[in-house]
């Protein structure tokens, strides 16, 4: 099941980011909690037996560039933005390979059209391009966000 996070979920959410994601990658908890305040409804959770096995979440802007000020700033959503930013998505180890990333990928995609948005737009290490591809997003290359000292790939996903 999918659906909205809430504050409730705010220790399960790190949990998951912390098994998913190095320390110079995670974000924070504090970090999640402002991020739940300023758009819960831009936060998917994956739940199975009531665990939460993925999840995804980013703001919406009119800036069509992901850049790294995005990961730290959650007050700047914009609730009419023309973008639905994706700041992370995990998916714990068990789970993964079994379609949820997708899942939650599709969920976020129809969201989008049916708020109006232009796009999905998310950044990604090289190895996971191809499957971001499979889901309709367009390589625009590599990001300027150097967020965790790594080489990130800006992909879009246009309506």
């Amino acid at each position: 099941m999918i659906r909205q996070a809430t504050l409730k979920d705010l220790g399960a959410i790190s949990e998951v980011e912390n098994i998913c994601f190095p320390p110079t990658q995670a974000c924070t908890k504090e970090q999640f909690e402002k991020r739940l305040t300023y758009y819960p409804n831009h936060f998917w959770l994956l739940e199975q037996e009531g665990k939460i096995i993925a999840f995804a979440d980013g703001f919406c802007t009119d800036q069509e560039e992901l850049t790294d000020e995005m990961y730290e700033e959650a007050s700047l959503h914009n609730e009419k933005g023309a973008y639905q930013m994706i700041f992370g998505l995990n998916t714990l180890p068990n789970y993964r390979k079994k379609g949820y990333a997708s899942q939650l990928i599709q969920t976020i995609i129809e969201q989008s059209k049916a708020e109006g948005r232009k796009g999905v737009v998310l950044t990604c290490l090289e190895e996971k391009i191809p499957f971001y591809e499979h889901l309709g997003f367009e390589n625009q290359g590599i990001s300027s966000s150097v967020h965790g000292d790594v080489c990130w790939y800006q992909m879009i996903r246009r309506m």
